[in-house]
């Protein structure tokens, strides 16, 4: 909890850094604390998790859930934080963000690996997110599969393409 200023700024810079040619400026304004941002719950849960480099400085961030919401920050609406039975359901991969200055660099990678590993260990065998245009590419090169694009309403009247993505670990 006490890196949540520093995640809003990770969050903030990664959004505007890496999001810009998916989304328009008011998307990203009206998605910066909705759609993007940080989820306490996956804090509290621990599973969310920092990738620093040795000065302490964040590079990345990224968790995955073992409740039923599939993205969303604090901010966003409807929340469903039921637990899920890892043996019927597929545990959520949430909130990966990585610095614009560690872009292609790995960051990424290694956050959604050490979460699938750690969802793989609590006993789940599929994993789903809720991903942005931005990060379809690597998330199909992970081995994700897309499974449908929903336009999520915000609160400015804009809305924000999400695509559901699924993985079988």
């Amino acid at each position: 909890m006490d890196d949540l200023p520093a995640l809003h700024v990770l969050i903030e810079a990664s959004v505007r850094g890496l999001q810009a040619g998916d989304y328009t400026q008011a998307q990203i304004d009206a998605a910066l604390g909705t759609v993007l941002g940080v989820d306490t719950q996956l804090v509290a849960d621990g599973t969310y998790f920092i990738a620093e480099s040795a000065a302490g400085e964040l590079l990345g961030s990224g968790g995955w859930s073992y409740r039923r919401t599939l993205f969303g920050s604090d901010g966003a609406q409807p929340r469903e934080d039921t637990v899920l039975n890892p043996t019927t359901e597929a545990a959520k991969i949430r909130a990966i963000f990585v610095h614009p200055s560690q872009a292609r660099r790995g960051v990424g990678s290694a956050i959604l690996e050490h979460c699938e590993n750690a969802a793989r260990a609590a006993g789940f065998t599929r994993v789903e997110m809720g991903s942005t245009l931005t990060g379809v590419p690597l998330y199909t090169l992970k081995g994700y599969v897309a499974q449908k694009t929903v336009a999520v309403p915000l609160p400015n009247g804009e809305s924000v393409a999400v695509v559901h993505m699924t993985k079988t670990l």
